[in-house]
């Protein structure tokens, strides 16, 4: 079967209220939002790196009301059920979505548009190999101030096995220190799941002052 065809939604995503960044989209919203103001961080441009059903970045975008926000989802099964009218949260915010991968997001140049307060990217970096992976990271450091990533290391595609009976037959087995590995030279861990931008900021002009959590 095609990569991410519906087979591969009705197999991995067979029951999505049940998941992580779906049942549970408004909390990770609210989370975030909570987080970043009490640094006083403000977000008024918001990506997200494979949007998949929509539910996670429908709910950002309605708790953060940016300005201009684009969406990218590589899966055309999944692309075919996204709704501009549904996805944006106000008239006034400029909303472009575009059925493409992430290296492909990153080898494309869009001049002004390509650069954001707030990425989103959960359980992407999974299905990518590690030469996409070192090409990707230098440029989403470059293009976005904070990340909001997400991505399951071996051990928990394991305990997905395990536990959860499932497997999921197209994410590569990476090690949380071989992703820390990739990722340290281009951000810094500020929180869980939240990453700042080296390209942007450094200890000097970073907003978020508890120096003890970065790393």
């Amino acid at each position: 079967m095609t990569k991410f065809d519906k087979t591969y939604w009705d197999k991995n995503y067979s029951d999505p209220m049940s998941m992580d960044g779906i049942g549970n989209a408004r909390d990770h919203a609210r989370y975030l939002k909570s987080f970043l103001s009490i640094e006083h961080v403000d977000v008024s441009t918001i990506v997200d790196l494979g949007f998949g059903y929509g539910h996670l970045f429908r709910e950002m975008l309605k708790t953060f009301i940016p300005h201009r926000a684009v969406g990218i989802e590589p899966s055309p099964f999944a692309f075919r059920k996204a709704k501009l009218d549904k996805l944006r949260p106000v008239e006034s915010t400029d909303l472009k979505i575009y059925e493409e991968d992430l290296l492909t997001w990153c080898r494309t140049d869009r001049k002004k548009n390509n650069q954001f307060d707030l990425g989103i990217c959960t359980s992407v970096f999974q299905y990518l190999s590690d030469k996409d992976l070192k090409e990707i990271i230098p440029i989403l450091s470059q293009r976005i101030k904070y990340l909001y990533l997400t991505v399951p290391t071996n051990i928990e595609l394991g305990r997905q096995v395990s536990e959860l009976d499932f497997k999921d037959e197209y994410a590569i087995h990476r090690s949380r220190e071989q992703y820390q590995k990739l990722l340290r030279p281009h951000f810094t861990f500020v929180s869980a799941r939240v990453l700042e931008s080296k390209s942007f900021f450094n200890e000097e002009t970073t907003s978020f002052t508890d120096l003890l959590y970065r790393y």
